[in-house]
């Protein structure tokens, strides 16, 4: 457990695959995603030389000049894609609170392994889940790391999904047909020093919930880092372990689970002005999201006499697209 709240969890035993180390590790996850709705995990076998391949990568490529960017600029709001500069998006408005655009640029892709020629991917019931990704010519070795970085974190969100359906006690394999073509995203967050205050109100990510299952993070601490709105109403600072990925859930677990398991308000705050140079930070966000048909609704295990479904029930699909229309630069603009 960290000073904040936030267990610790080795899944070593469950990727070992005893029954035994399966249930430990299952049972923990249920305790934090039932008290917190985030959890730090250690043993998680993802090669440390690829995540600062793809951290130094990533950095390189924001630290381009702008019109490089701009390059690959996201192609509509609804596309979750390619290079979105500082002041594009605010978080808040995705919960439906107002507040100064977001002091951060990113990177986004979308699924790496699309079939060809599969009507799924294709048919306007696709769009713009399977949109195109868009690469930067430079740093030039940026997409092959990207591309073994998404199907690495892809394989893992997989095996936590596993272990959730454990811990709900369900059939291990309970969510496997609706995550096996799913619209996961990677985006790669760069928060920059702030030479200038930011404007009142105004955060390097404001307050919000994640869309999907299960978001797997991999941050730095540095000053001006990620909070976490804790179940007594108060923010907690997530501190990143060596080696370690923070993990919490998504919207889409609380309907699920209507509400039993918690999708945790978090936010990144400003550095302290006297702290303000230097305190630049970088953080590779996978966001785990089901098949854009999966129809989500209250498990039959999660409701009963006096405990009726919260959630109206919502496809992931249609659940994302709103909340990337809401929290995108034009949506505020509309508001």
């Amino acid at each position: 457990m960290t000073a904040s709240g936030i267990p610790v969890i080795d899944v070593t035993p469950f990727l070992a695959g005893t029954p035994t180390g399966k249930r430990a590790v299952a049972r923990a996850i249920g305790r934090a995603c039932e008290e917190i709705g985030f959890f730090t995990i250690v043993g998680h076998g993802v090669d440390p030389g690829l995540v600062q391949r793809t951290y130094d990568l990533s950095r390189d490529f924001f630290d381009l000049p702008m019109d490089q960017k701009q390059a690959i600029k996201r192609p509509a709001p609804e596309q979750n894609r390619g290079y979105n500069a500082i002041g594009q998006e605010t978080l808040s408005y995705s919960i439906g609170e107002a507040a100064p655009p977001d002091f951060k640029e990113f990177l986004s892709i979308g699924p790496v392994d699309v079939p060809a020629g599969d009507a799924y991917y294709t048919c306007p019931a696709s769009y713009p889940h399977f949109a195109p990704n868009l690469w930067p010519a430079r740093p030039a070795a940026l997409r092959e790391t990207w591309t073994e970085y998404f199907r690495a974190l892809d394989a893992l969100a997989g095996d936590l999904m596993r272990a959730c359906a454990l811990a709900l006690e369900l059939p291990e394999a309970f969510f496997a047909d609706k995550i096996d073509r799913s619209i996961s995203m990677m985006r790669v967050i760069n928060y920059p020093d702030q030479a200038i205050e930011p404007l009142p109100g105004q955060l390097r990510a404001t307050p919000h919930s994640d869309y999907g299952t299960l978001t797997i993070l991999k941050s730095e601490n540095v000053p001006g880092g990620l909070q976490v709105k804790n179940r007594a109403g108060a923010w907690v600072d997530a501190v990143a372990e060596p080696d370690s990925f923070v993990v919490n859930l998504g919207d889409l677990m609380a309907v699920w689970t209507n509400d039993r398991w918690i999708s945790t308000l978090h936010r990144v705050v400003n550095p302290p002005r006297d702290r303000a140079l230097g305190s630049r930070r970088q953080s590779i966000v996978f966001f785990h999201q089901p098949n854009y048909d999966a129809l989500i609704t209250c498990l039959e295990g999660c409701h009963g006499p006096g405990n009726p479904p919260r959630h109206a029930p919502v496809t992931s699909g249609e659940h994302r697209l709103q909340k990337f229309l809401k929290a995108s630069k034009l949506k505020q603009s509309a508001a």
